[in-house]
Order: structure tokens, then sequence, then C-alpha cells
């Protein structure tokens, strides 16, 4: 109890002397701050996203990234590589609002403040769980529109934008069928949150008690790499087993048992697959995210009383 509390106090004193510095009042999340912020960041670098689908879905050894996006562009031109950015977009304001929403509500809490790292971490937790269910329609829908691509022509789904993709799910292949890897998706999400959002807030505190950074852009631009390599390592395993789970076609695996022999044919690398161009797209998705909604916070920031 006495650590927790020390930590608490060590925590304000950081936070509340920033603002001193800075010279301006503290600022809190509207709700609503983080879906905006992902959306835009996810717009920004759907190419990357793009190429991680595809090179986690081809089984083939000797491919690359490079050759991926040469084959993209020599076969369906440039614009393919926004392929299925509607869909990434309603992802990200499903899935993204609902995990920064919960976790910035509660981390604003009084509970919030009294917790500490572990309680963050619970909130996370909570977050993650709850937008990675709600984010899972559109979230297939992106895999799909970005599968597409490497698709003949014949057998494309040809979703014209993500509304549309999760209308003709529903109508073509039910309802349930719309939450195929909710469970894998779900899981992914409360690791992606914990990694994302708990140890940015936790690479801030441990930045700013060193007295060498303040409360800027480089600071911002720190913290949000830690926490994308760190989310990066913490989700990939279970990123692979949803985008194949998502991929599949009506009865194509009869289980997670069966994927999980079907990914294991590359040997343990195999739920690594696709690790780095990952972190690449990660990386900058998370960066943009924290910066973009440093910046809200900074300009449209609710006036704490």
């Amino acid at each position: 109890m006495f650590s927790v509390r020390c930590q608490k106090c060590t925590v304000d004193r950081v936070y509340m002397s920033h603002q001193m510095a800075l010279n301006r009042p503290e600022k809190a999340s509207r709700w609503y701050f983080g879906g905006l912020a992902s959306a835009g960041a996810a717009y920004c670098t759907h190419p990357l996203d793009l190429l991680k689908v595809l090179y986690q879905t081809d089984i083939r050894n000797n491919v690359s990234m490079l050759q991926l996006s040469r084959e993209i562009i020599r076969d369906d031109g440039v614009t393919a590589l926004y392929s299925g950015v509607t869909a990434a977009v309603l992802r990200q304001l499903t899935y993204s609002t609902t995990r920064f929403a919960i976790y910035e509500i509660g981390k604003q809490s009084d509970y919030g403040r009294d917790s500490g790292f572990f309680g963050r971490i619970v909130m996370a937790a909570i977050g993650g769980t709850v937008g990675g269910f709600v984010g899972s329609p559109a979230d297939l829908i992106n895999v799909r529109m970005q599968n597409d691509v490497k698709l003949p022509p014949e057998k494309r789904r040809n979703y014209k934008n993500a509304i549309d993709g999760i209308v003709r799910v529903w109508r073509e292949e039910g309802f349930r069928r719309l939450f195929a890897g909710a469970s894998s998706a779900t899981a992914r999400s409360v690791f992606m949150t914990i990694g994302q959002l708990t140890f940015y807030d936790q690479a801030k505190i441990t930045l700013f008690e060193t007295g060498y950074f303040t409360d800027n852009i480089g600071t911002h631009f720190l913290a949000s790499v830690i926490a994308g390599g760190i989310a990066t390592t913490m989700t990939q395993p279970i990123d692979v087993v949803k985008t194949v789970m998502m991929n599949a076609k009506p009865g194509e695996f009869s289980s997670i048992g069966a994927i999980l022999r079907h990914i294991s044919k590359l040997g343990p690398v195999g739920f690594f697959k696709g690790f780095v161009p990952r972190f690449i797209r990660l990386g900058p998705h998370t960066v943009l995210t924290f910066i973009f909604l440093e910046q809200l916070r900074i300009n449209f920031g609710v006036l704490k009383s």
C-alpha cells in the first residue's frame, strides 16, 4: 500500500511540475479523442497494413514485402495500396474509440489516479476486451478487402466499401459470420491496448522522472515508439492467427487447432511471420496515434475544475 501511494505521489509531482513549467492548466481527453486519432493514423499507414496482411496470408516462403508491393502495383496500380481503407477507418472508429474511451475515463477517475501502473493494466484489458469485440465486424471486412488485391478477378469479393461488406456478409453468410475471429481479435486487442496505452503512459512518466524531458512532441514520439515495440511483440502470434481465421472461407478450417497446424507448417517462426513489416506499420501508426491524441488534448481538451 505504501509503495502504491509513493508511486502515485511521484507521478502527481512529476505531472504537476510539467503543468507549471508549461504555464497552462491541466487538460483531459474527451472520450472520443482516441478514436479520432487512431482513424487518422490508420488512413496514413494503411498501405503498410495492407502489405502486412498480404504477407501473413501468403504461404510462399521466398516472397518478400518488396515483391508483394511490386506485384500489387504492377497488377492493380498504386491506388490498390489503399484497398479496404474505408474498413480500416471504420474499424478504428469502433474498436479504438471504445478501448480508448474505457481506458481514458477509467484513468481519470479517482480509482484510476489511485491504482497506479497495475490498475491501468486492468483498465486497458477491460477496454481492449470490449473494443476488440465491437470492432470485429469492421476488422473482418478490413482483412477481406485488403486480401482481394492478390486474388484473381473472378475470385474477389469486391466489396464497394466497409458498409457494403458488412451488409453482404450478413446477407450471404449470416450475422454470426461478422464475428468470425472475434475471439482472437479480442485477445489481440487486450494485449494491444495494454502494450500501447498503458506502456505509453508509463514511458512518459519514466521519461519525465529523468528530468531531461518535458511534455512536448519529442517526448510523445519517443514514448510512442517504446509502446509500439512492446505492443508488436505482445500481439504478433495472436495477430497471425486472427488474420488467417478472418481470411478463411466458410468450412476451410474445422477448429482453432486446424488453424494453428496450418500456421505451424512454417515452424515456430510462422507465428511471427510478418513481425518486421508489422512493426514497420504498427510503429508509425502508434506514433501518429499518440501525436494526434496529444494535439487533440492540448488544443481541444476539457479544462478540469
